[in-house]
């Protein structure tokens, strides 16, 4: 089982981070592969660079088919998601989605924690796109100065805490989601300061990632997420281009 992990922001260390987390919760057989975007912002927080993002994703997507048997957006907005899986054979998996599914049988509501307030619309949004807003107990940001965001979560690790805290006794947050990409492996290092389960969303997509391509399902003829009709494409990187002018179809292996 091949899985690709893309960051779709421009930080190394971000990316770094997501692997360690990733690597640890991988089953034995599962072999990863690391991408970082190789262009865009150094951490995505609003929609329009979300959408920079999700255009990474899809190049990336172009670039790569046939090489992964699942691919993992790793930012918690999940930008993209609904774009690659319509173009996708494969399964995609986003950070934001693995981790709300993951939370809802540890409790009936869940807060998302993360460290800039300019993020929240849109994961309020996501929250909305994947059907969970009824089950979202809050969000609760910081407003962190954001230098170097390979060290926002050691810079702010109790400030985070804190405010987990409080999501759990102000908000009714049975579940914390430690959200973004920048805070990967934090969940692990805080969960028992924590009265209730804290989610690490990059394991959960890696374990939600490698269910999905033991099932096996087929590509949707049928729906939103259906194979796209082919048309013709100007002006864009090549790998692209033929990825939308023959509808996602998968090349084929010799």
């Amino acid at each position: 089982m091949k899985i690709l992990v893309l960051n779709p922001n421009t930080s190394d260390s971000v990316t770094d981070k997501i692997a360690a987390v990733a690597r640890a919760a991988a089953a034995s057989g599962t072999e990863l592969a690391f991408m970082t975007a190789p262009y865009g912002v150094p951490y995505i927080a609003t929609r329009a660079e979300a959408v920079i993002g999700g255009r990474v994703v899809l190049e990336v997507l172009a670039e790569r088919q046939g090489e992964f048997d699942a691919l993992v957006i790793a930012a918690f907005g999940d930008p993209g998601l609904g774009a690659a899986r319509e173009m996708a054979a494969i399964p995609v998996v986003g950070l934001a989605e693995a981790s709300l599914l993951m939370a809802c049988p540890l409790g009936r509501t869940f807060s998302i924690v993360s460290f800039s307030s300019r993020l929240e619309p849109w994961y309020r949004e996501c929250v909305a796109w994947h059907g969970l807003s009824g089950r979202l107990a809050s969000i609760r940001m910081l407003d962190a100065r954001v230098a170097d965001v390979g060290r926002v979560q050691a810079e702010n690790e109790d400030l985070l805490v804190d405010l987990a805290g409080r999501a759990v006794r102000e908000d009714g947050a049975e579940v914390v989601i430690l959200a973004g990409a920048p805070l990967a492996g934090l969940a692990s290092r805080v969960r028992d300061r924590l009265p209730v389960p804290v989610v690490e969303g990059v394991a959960a997509s890696v374990k939600v990632a490698e269910g999905l391509v033991a099932l096996g399902p087929r590509k949707a003829t049928e729906g939103s997420f259906r194979q796209p009709a082919p048309k013709p494409a100007t002006g864009l990187p090549a790998a692209l281009t033929r990825l939308i002018e023959t509808g996602g179809k998968p090349p084929s292996r010799a």
